[in-house]
């Protein structure tokens, strides 16, 4: 299916072409020899293969070779370092006015310069399709995470031929390209072995991947990917942690690189995990932060302002806005909420701050070789505003507030002393993260508010970019980036990709500013939307949906009708820097305007149809080798299958049968697993007896258990479930059988609503990363005898 407003795709790309220069081709050394090198046109890539340029007799003593050029940039081309970190709103940096110290972030800024309104979508996936293809989200089909995917053009999670990457369009160009840390923007129901990988990394342009493929992983333990294989790195390496390794090996491929090929220009992508949940510093990083949150989240605002005002980074009139009904205030607090409150945010800022020395290293690795004058350096602090999904309370395990629970602040406090541990998979209260989106109002997830979309941004080129440490205004989005390194390349963007008609560039360039702070924004108009909340920018002026439900909710209460259904603000941001005076009953007109002119935006770039579900979408089908199959077999031991691949049995009745041989010594180990510590199930034979075992987010456990040692041989096992549904998280009765006798049966209040672990995996015979009770064993806890045929048959 074309995609909304596609029909004139060839023509619209050929009118955006002639927006970029086509520089003339540049040639080096003599054609045909092994050492000439060309720059191409590269408005259809790949390119056109060069004419043989020898003669060709009937021996080779009678012909003369020729060797086409190599494709190489422009001379003097720069080396781009694109960075991105995760889930950190515009008061979280310290070079933006944030508490914690960002020297990484300090260093870019005060060598080149501050951008102080540039925008994300809201979202991790959708910020990330924009940042890498420049376009908007919805024209890459990212209108929400991958996780969410619906069947319309906007919202299938499918990047699409026709929106080639800056990685493809550079790779092509004759840069090295590689890409570290999360992924989020291939399809989740395309993670398997099987494919296909057009959609990975490696597929849409970049040459090395090192990372994970969901929204966050465990970072002690993650689930990890190198190109297209599953690597288990942190096996057998106490005080393994990903922050450290993907630095570790981001600085070892930029080595390599230059070893190999000093003067070829490269593209590092490098987007840690840090500082979305679970947020996994070191214990030597956690220190350093003891009681500096003590002030509680309403003083800490105050003193972010502050700092703000102090930079420079907003303007001397902006008004800090009000802090919402919906959130404690700090002195109302306990002492023991206090307590935890307050070591929920060291952790983060001590996630933030270990994250940015890492990516410190990176940036001095580039500078140790002598690259960094003539690399451009652009560095995004987040994806989106700070994370509400901690809900009011945070939270020692994520899965349990995605899923829409909360634990009170005494159980929470079990996990003191092992918060940010691999025994956690936290998050903090949203009111820290109200706080840390100064000064602004809400959060990520909310589109319609700067709290959730405006980032600092910071970029440096010592060649280029000559005023170190100035700050620039305009106003620029997540899309401008693509159209700013082709500029700063010289590479033109394509108009044709693989014999693929390319959409066209969305996004403007923001070279023009860096010699001019007071230039105009190129950027004249910008729509938002994310789960039914929007935003349409115009020429300083701004008008929102007022969010219907605090995006903490995850989804839980009623919505109102989308379309028709939303309270409208107003804004003029040339006064009103922080979206504080509402001018909407006081300006009707000028509203009307605005909506109207939403709707254009919207129809343009595939934002409809408008959808508020949330939870919903997340148990939405979607096409996989899994859809539509109601029954599932395997044999022996097949470890890894990602769970969007594998049988899903929320909010259904199944049936899981074991055909297993136990040898002489006794039957041990594993025979399939989904999940691990901090939610799944398993079904095991532990010391000979069968076991079967459901995690209820690390906050219950379910327990089915034979009494009697299996003698060795074959022999049946079958769990079977019947739930209470339909219905999200309904409890049911399970019955554990051998050999066709009844051996243990309870009944269980309520099983997982909505998600397994997205970072653990379907595993037949052996389970790996981490185990669903680890008092029972410790992984890989393998199978000791033989699986001849494990079957998983599912009901409604």
């Amino acid at each position: 299916m074309l995609r909304l407003g596609t029909l004139f795709l060839a023509t619209l790309s050929l009118t955006a072409a002639s927006n970029f220069n086509v520089n003339a081709q540049e040639t080096t050394g003599e054609l045909g020899s092994p050492s000439a090198t060309t720059t191409i046109d590269g408005r259809y890539l790949p390119n056109p293969p060069a004419a043989f340029g020898g003669e060709i007799g009937l021996d080779a003593k009678a012909s003369k070779p020729y060797w086409p050029p190599q494709i190489v940039p422009r001379k003097g081309a720069p080396n781009i370092l694109l960075i991105m970190t995760d889930d950190a709103g515009y008061g979280v940096a310290g070079t933006f006015g944030g508490v914690i110290p960002t020297p990484a972030l300090d260093r870019v800024a005060n060598a080149g310069l501050r951008f102080t309104q540039f925008h994300s979508t809201a979202l991790c996936s959708p910020s990330r399709a924009a940042l890498i293809t420049g376009r908007n989200h919805h024209s890459t089909g990212f209108g929400v995470i991958s996780e969410q995917a619906t069947g319309y053009p906007g919202y299938d999670s499918i990047i699409g031929i026709e929106n080639a990457t800056i990685g493809e369009i550079l790779k092509q160009n004759g840069y090295a390209t590689s890409w570290f840390g999360k992924n989020h923007n291939t399809p989740a129901f395309q993670y398997s072995a099987a494919g296909p990988f057009d959609q990975w990394p490696t597929g849409m342009g970049f040459d090395y991947f090192y990372g994970f493929m969901g929204g966050d992983s465990n970072q002690w333990e993650p689930y990890l990917f190198q190109n297209t294989t599953q690597i288990f790195p942190w096996t057998g390496k106490p005080g393994y942690n990903l922050i450290t390794d993907t630095a570790d090996n981001a600085i070892d491929h930029i080595k390599q690189l230059n070893a190999a090929a000093p003067d070829k220009p490269f593209l590092v992508y490098y987007v840690p995990g840090a500082t979305h949940a679970p947020h996994h510093p070191t214990k030597e990083w956690i220190d350093k932060f003891k009681g500096k949150f003590d002030m509680g989240w309403n003083e800490l605002r105050e003193q972010i302002f502050a700092n703000q005002k102090k930079l420079g980074v907003i303007p001397a009139n902006t008004q800090l806005t009000e802090w919402p009904d919906s959130l404690p205030k700090w002195d109302s607090l306990d002492a023991e909420s206090k307590k935890l409150f307050a070591h929920q945010a060291e952790v983060f800022a001590a996630y933030v701050a270990y994250s940015d020395h890492e990516i410190g290293r990176v940036i001095q690795a580039v500078d140790d070789l002598g690259k960094l004058d003539n690399t451009l350096v652009i560095y995004i602090e987040g994806d989106n505003g700070t994370s509400a999904e901690g809900s009011v309370l945070g939270t020692p395990n994520e899965l349990i507030t995605l899923e829409g629970m909360q634990i009170p602040v005494a159980e929470q406090m079990k996990f003191y002393d092992e918060w940010g541990s691999n025994q956690t998979y936290p998050h903090m209260s949203v009111a820290w993260s109200w706080a840390f989106d100064t000064p602004f109002k809400w959060t990520k997830q909310v589109a319609s508010h700067f709290g959730g979309t405006r980032q600092g941004m910071a970029m440096s080129w010592p060649a280029r970019i000559k005023e170190a440490g100035g700050i620039r205004t305009q106003f620029h989005h997540m899309i401008d980036i693509v159209p700013t390194i082709l500029e700063a390349t010289g590479i033109t963007a394509p108009v044709m990709v693989d014999g693929v008609a390319q959409r066209p560039i969305e996004g403007v360039s923001m070279v023009y500013s860096w010699d001019n702070a007071q230039a105009p924004s190129a950027r004249k108009t910008q729509y938002f939307e994310m789960f039914g909340n929007r935003g349409i920018y115009s020429d300083g002026w701004y008008a929102c949906t007022t969010p219907p439900a605090a995006p903490w909710l995850m989804g839980t209460t009623a919505m109102p009708e989308v379309v028709d259904g939303y309270k409208w603000e107003l804004y003029n941001l040339t006064e009103d820097y922080s979206q504080n005076n509402d001018l909407a009953a006081k300006m009707p007109e000028k509203l009307r305007e605005m909506q109207e002119l939403f709707l254009m935006e919207a129809a343009k770039y595939d934002v409809f149809p408008l959808d508020n579900s949330i939870l919903e979408r997340l148990t939405t089908a979607r096409p996989s080798a899994t859809a539509g199959r109601k029954e599932f077999s395997y044999a022996g031991v097949m470890p890894g299958i990602p769970t969007s691949n594998a049988p899903s049995i929320i909010n259904k009745s199944y049936t899981i049968t074991a055909e297993v041989t136990v040898p002489e010594s006794g039957g041990e180990g594993m025979l399939v697993t989904t999940g691990g510590r901090f939610g799944g199930y398993g079904f095991y034979l532990l010391k000979g007896k069968p076991v079967f075992l459901y995690n209820f987010v690390n906050m219950e456990r379910f327990r089915w258990e034979g009494q009697d040692t299996l003698s060795s041989g074959k022999h049946t096992l079958v769990f079977d479930f019947k739930s209470d549904g339909p219905g999200m998280g309904k409890g049911g009765t399970g019955v554990l059988k051998v050999d066709g006798k009844e051996v243990a049966s309870a009944q269980i209040p309520h099983t997982i609503p909505a998600l397994m672990p997205w970072d653990e995996t379907f595993d037949v015979g052996v389970d790996t990363r981490t185990g669903v009770e680890e008092t029972d064993y410790q992984v890989p806890f393998a199978f000791n005898g033989e699986i001849a045929k494990l079957t998983v048959n599912l009901q409604p």
